[in-house]
């Protein structure tokens, strides 16, 4: 019975895009999904069918993709704050389009529960759901499950490309609000080419590292120069907000 519940509640829930930007409304608090989890279809759609909203609040840590609410035609629309400064927002934020806040990234997930930073809505991505209603937040999970258990009204878009992750990613059909299905590529963060001054740094930097030490150490060019050279260490330790590819080589080769 609980199977047949959430499958007729899914169906229930399904929209277009176009759709549930009418939800959100003038003054509104918005809140975007993280990094590469960015939910590119909604984000477009937003700035697409915004005619309808001004003065509406934009929160988000680290997005990778574009940024189109950012551009300064719509500085009447759409106000940003990040507690990221990222290329695709740096120019707005220098234009004073938006306000960057400093802030530990463990004491986001409070904000949001106080309602110190109040959200509306918030646009996330997903897979689609598993057996139990349960959908993954695949790449990005950080700050967003705690956006999502205390905004207003959650709009996820259903990305079948998005990799199912585990651990505690998951939510369900149940605690979202109106869902998208629309398939796009995840966003991928673009290796940069390697130079004789990042070598030197990521050199530099390895011999401070002691075999056992635990390495914060998060994504761009250094830390893709510094994996080289953390390859020949033992029993590392890593606990980080963000991290690359190069992760995944350290892992393989047992440092």
């Amino acid at each position: 019975m609980q199977e047949f519940n959430w499958k007729e509640k899914y169906k229930e829930k399904i929209n277009t895009a176009v759709v549930a930007m009418k939800s959100i409304k003038s003054g509104h608090s918005i809140f975007i999904g993280t990094g590469c989890g960015q939910p590119q279809h909604l984000v477009n759609a937003l700035v697409e069918h915004s005619s309808h909203i001004y003065d509406a609040n934009i929160v988000h840590l680290l997005t990778m993709g574009t940024a189109p609410y950012a551009d300064e035609k719509f500085r009447e629309k759409f106000k940003m704050n990040s507690f990221f400064i990222a290329d695709n927002v740096r120019d707005a934020l220098q234009k004073g389009i938006g306000d960057y806040t400093p802030i530990f990234l463990s004491e986001i997930p409070l904000e949001f529960e106080t309602g110190r930073i109040p959200l509306d809505v918030t646009l996330v991505s997903v897979t689609p759901p598993d057996v139990n209603g349960l959908c993954s937040l695949g790449v990005s999970v950080d700050v967003v499950k705690s956006a999502v258990a205390n905004s207003r009204y959650v709009i996820a878009q259903v990305n079948g490309r998005m990799p199912r992750t585990f651990g505690d990613s998951f939510i369900h059909v149940n605690s979202i609000d109106m869902l998208v299905p629309y398939d796009e590529d995840i966003i991928e963060v673009p290796i940069s080419e390697s130079n004789e001054t990042l070598r030197l740094i990521g050199q530099n930097i390895a011999g401070l590292v002691e075999d056992g030490s635990t390495i914060e150490c998060g994504i761009g060019r250094i830390p893709q120069a510094l994996a080289d050279y953390l390859a020949y260490k033992k029993d590392l330790g890593v606990h980080t907000e963000m991290f690359g590819d190069w992760i995944i080589d350290l892992i393989e080769c047992g440092a």
